[in-house]
């Protein structure tokens, strides 16, 4: 029985997961997500993948505690659950995650491989693998080193305690904090915009952002050279005139540049 259900809708896939009875990754669920995942390599009319959780307490509990051994199978499946957060983190579409629940050890990790992640006053992130005599193996250790500064992940590695969406929100482990009740009209804006953008648009930041935090100076080089093409387009040379005319580059922009973008894109769509 599939553990997961998919819906499509202009540009944006909901991805509900189901795995009772805590949701655990187990070696099923994680073949699963892969297998979508990389469905969507060709996918250009997909912008944005958001990630829920359809158990009331749990987004992810933790990797199958079952396939922590030295078994061939157990290492196998170990290492796919850590195919299936490079799967995540390599994505062309927009990854979303939605917590209104518990994600500790590789539940965490998954919303950390995620481009954007939000969490309810009902969530919680930790990483306690210490307490189980191993080390983080999704890349939850990195991304807090990276995150958090030395110090800081150093505590939360070695302490293991939960951390609230305003905490982790505070730590950069999650995009934002969002109260539940504003959670659906919240996600309508944010994704509604970009899951209006072409998919080379989302590929193209996504480079320029990686490349930048791997390396400053190579970074600048990739937004200079995307610039100096996306510059050449007959589109961008079409929007420019079109945004021009409707009052760009005129007092208008001071309070109204958002007016300007609608009105373009309107007389644009004709």
């Amino acid at each position: 029985m599939s553990k997961l259900s998919i819906t499509h809708d202009n540009g944006i896939a909901t991805v509900t997961i189901n795995n009772p009875p805590v949701n655990v990754l187990t070696i099923d669920l994680i073949n699963e997500i892969n297998e979508f995942v990389l469905s969507l390599k060709d996918n250009r009319e997909t912008k944005v993948v958001v990630f829920k959780s359809l158990h009331e307490q749990f987004f992810l509990a933790h990797l199958d505690l079952n396939v922590i051994n030295g078994t061939q199978g157990g290492q196998a499946a170990s290492i796919e659950f850590n195919h299936m957060i490079a799967n995540i983190k390599a994505m062309k579409q927009v990854s979303v995650v939605v917590v209104d629940g518990v994600a500790r050890g590789g539940g965490n990790e998954f919303v950390m491989a995620c481009d954007l992640a939000y969490g309810t006053e009902n969530a919680a992130f930790a990483q306690p693998e210490i307490h189980v005599n191993i080390p983080t193996g999704g890349m939850g250790a990195v991304h807090f080193a990276r995150r958090m500064g030395k110090n800081k992940a150093l505590q939360a590695l070695l302490v293991g305690n939960d951390f609230t969406a305003q905490q982790a929100e505070a730590l950069n482990i999650i995009t934002q904090y969002v109260p539940k009740a504003e959670m659906e009209g919240f996600l309508a804006q944010v994704l509604g915009v970009i899951s209006q953008l072409e998919i080379r648009d989302i590929v193209m930041y996504k480079e320029i952002i990686n490349t930048s935090i791997e390396d400053e100076n190579t970074g600048a080089e990739l937004e200079l050279r995307y610039f100096l093409e996306r510059a050449k387009e007959e589109k961008t040379q079409s929007i420019i005139s079109v945004f021009l005319k409707h009052g760009g580059q005129t007092e208008r922009e001071a309070k109204d540049i958002q007016g300007i973008f609608v009105d373009t894109a309107t007389e644009l769509a004709k």
